[in-house]
């Protein structure tokens, strides 16, 4: 098979949970895969030098960048499969097109997003409908909502979890233990933490999230900080206003985005992690502490649920005297800590990258042959 994958979503060093995916599956499919070849698609202007394509050693892997925007059928040539690792307008005539749908959040939570967001999403999902031949959804959940909102057959979907890197994301070794105290002091990081990890946005739920550390800080029943890693998204700017309001300035450290290894760090060191989105497509940030060995507060809702099972505190994301109450029975309860962190390990073991490439690589050869 000749398979081309469009690579736009990691040309950037900073990536969030699309750009992982893509990431790590095209890595993994090199790592697999020696017989097909495969073409990896990338759209660039003349003077981006932000935006570049990894290298992967794989000899049957070919970049192919697109200088002039002529478009994928032009820039790959005459290919077997075209693969968009995320929904977007699909830009070439290729009659068996695979599309990864990784949430449906513009409809379930469209005041997360702006109207022209939800217009041009809109778009691409109305356009994948028609020209897909298999629509690859990263949960259960996702696919569900697909079916609910669009006329889909049900042969057309399928469901792939996504993985998590684990020579990134694994318990530290007792000598790295004592180098990642050193990083959290330079951070002005202090245990006991709880920590949060995702873009700031509405839809993570962060002032719940915080409204429960001050219900613990007011209890006394908390001590330590709330610390924030991951970029600023839409509707972030009176965060600021909102922990002045609850007086917690000097108990939150907000960090901004972070680097794999300071992620490492992290999640091996928080004394919880804490997960409430209002809605999650997949949600990285679950698996990632799981394989670091940490115990996790997160929601009862969409995806989360699916992925967490029992080895997470499983709360409404919507009431704060809940998540306040998850995160105070881990810190209270040394036993019951114990007990999810085994649980959490033993969770991660379900999933990797190398199984969703594999199941990957059986929907290209299914499309292919059909």
């Amino acid at each position: 098979m000749r398979i081309g994958i469009n690579c736009r979503s990691f040309l950037r060093k900073q990536y969030t949970g699309i750009g992982r995916y893509a990431f790590n599956l095209v890595q993994s499919l090199g790592d697999l895969d020696k017989d097909d070849e495969y073409f990896l698609y990338a759209k660039k202007g003349l003077f981006d030098f932000k935006r570049n394509l990894p290298r992967f050693q794989s000899k049957n892997f070919h970049p192919r960048i697109d200088w002039l925007n002529r478009g994928v059928d032009k820039t790959l040539g005459n290919i077997d499969i075209y693969h968009s690792p995320s929904p977007d307008f699909l830009p070439c005539d290729q009659p068996k097109i695979i599309v990864s749908v990784h949430d449906l959040i513009y409809k379930t939570y469209p005041q997360g997003h702006t109207q022209q967001t939800i217009d041009q999403t809109e778009e691409h999902f109305q356009e994948i409908v028609k020209k897909a031949a298999k629509i690859i959804c990263c949960s259960e959940n996702t696919r569900k909502d697909l079916h609910k909102y669009f006329s889909v057959n049900e042969q057309m979907t399928c469901v792939i979890h996504q993985g998590v890197d684990k020579r990134k994301f694994y318990v530290i070794s007792d000598n790295e233990s004592h180098k990642a105290d050193v990083v959290l002091r330079k951070k002005g990081i202090h245990r006991p933490f709880v920590l949060f990890i995702g873009t700031i946005e509405p839809r993570k739920n962060l002032k719940n999230l915080i409204f429960a550390v001050s219900i613990l800080k007011k209890k006394r029943s908390f001590s330590g900080q709330l610390v924030i890693a991951g970029m600023k998204g839409w509707m972030s700017e009176d965060l600021s206003d909102f922990i002045k309001d609850e007086n917690l300035q000097d108990d939150i450290c907000i960090l901004g985005y972070v680097s794999d290894e300071e992620l490492r760090i992290l999640y091996n060191k928080a004394d919880v992690f804490s997960f409430p989105s209002f809605y999650e497509g997949f949600g990285f940030p679950i698996l990632e502490a799981f394989n670091c060995g940490a115990a996790v507060v997160t929601s009862n809702t969409s995806s989360c649920a699916e992925v967490a099972l029992d080895a997470a505190v499983q709360i409404d994301p919507y009431d704060p005297i809940q998540i306040s109450n998850g995160i105070e029975r881990i810190l209270d309860d040394v036993f019951f800590r114990d007990d999810l962190k085994r649980k959490a390990l033993k969770r991660a073991e379900d999933f990797s990258f190398e199984k969703t490439a594999k199941q990957t690589l059986d929907i290209y050869r299914e499309v292919f042959e059909s």
